[in-house]
């Protein structure tokens, strides 16, 4: 398992934009990377994922067009760029990882995933 550090958050106003970050230890090739929210009395929801390549990116439907996932290997960094954001996407996000191929249906199940972060919040509020 990787030590995830997530990094990032913070307030922001509705329309504003906030850069995520994952930084993980002893990162290895061949880690899936997601980004899950959890928005207050609300379960654990898959937001984003990215083959260990950076090839294949998988996106929750409602967040297509204002989030963007990347990752930077030999900086062992994934990244969350958040566009346009409304006061819905408040939550905590948490970077998770595993060690296995990729398929774009283990996104959206936090059981797909072996190793997290502790998580940052964001708050979209006016």
């Amino acid at each position: 398992q990787l030590q995830l550090v997530e990094s990032g958050g913070g307030l922001v106003q509705p329309g504003g934009s906030l850069r995520l970050s994952c930084s993980a230890s002893g990162f290895a090739e061949g880690y899936v990377i997601g980004w899950f929210r959890q928005p207050p009395v609300r379960r654990r929801e898959g937001v984003s994922c990215i083959s260990s390549t950076g090839r294949s990116t998988w996106y929750a439907e409602s967040l297509k067009g204002r989030f963007t996932i990347s990752r930077d290997n030999a900086k062992k960094t994934v990244h969350l760029q958040m566009n346009n954001l409304k006061p819905e996407d408040t939550g905590v996000f948490y970077c998770a990882a595993v060690r296995r191929k990729y398929r774009s249906s283990m996104c959206f199940w936090t059981t797909s995933f072996d190793s997290w972060g502790q998580g940052t919040q964001v708050t979209v509020s006016s």
